[in-house]
């Protein structure tokens, strides 16, 4: 663990700023995650998963020096978000709310995700605000479920 730190404190000179910084840092946390047993998607890079023989599971998903992780049992994020913070020197800032034009809201009753904001700023950018509009653009009341084979 300590050449870990290093490569860390290295990452800091690196990371922001250079066109290879994100490269480096990929490399640092791509190696790390496989010699703590998660395994790499097949087919998407950027993401990992943890499997125990509890049947507990960690899924993480990197997206440049973003992290979301998710899993089936809560006890497993307060101890990988300590160990990341430790090792990574991160900070956890909570739920998230906000990622890659999506809003989410998470609670009791689920988790919801919307475009809203993104939309209207396409509609706006090619002067379409007064388009028709739709509430739901798919199917309603489709469910979605797990798929064994990717």
């Amino acid at each position: 663990m300590k050449g870990y730190k290093n490569k860390v404190l290295k990452l800091n000179k690196t990371l922001y700023g250079l066109k290879q910084s994100p490269k480096a840092w990929y490399s640092c946390i791509d190696s790390y995650f496989l010699k703590n047993v998660f395994v790499k998607c097949l087919h998407e890079y950027a993401i990992y998963v943890k499997l125990k023989e509890s049947d507990d599971t960690l899924t993480i998903c990197l997206y440049v020096d973003n992290m979301i992780f998710t899993g089936n049992i809560p006890k497993i994020f307060g101890d990988f978000k300590q160990v990341m913070i430790k090792e990574f020197e991160m900070i956890n800032i909570g739920f998230m709310t906000y990622y890659l034009e999506i809003k989410i809201k998470q609670g009791e009753c689920g988790i919801f995700v919307n475009q809203e904001k993104f939309v209207k700023e396409i509609l706006k950018k090619f002067k379409m605000q007064d388009c028709v509009k739709v509430n739901t653009p798919v199917e309603c009341g489709v469910r979605l479920s797990k798929n064994d084979e990717g």
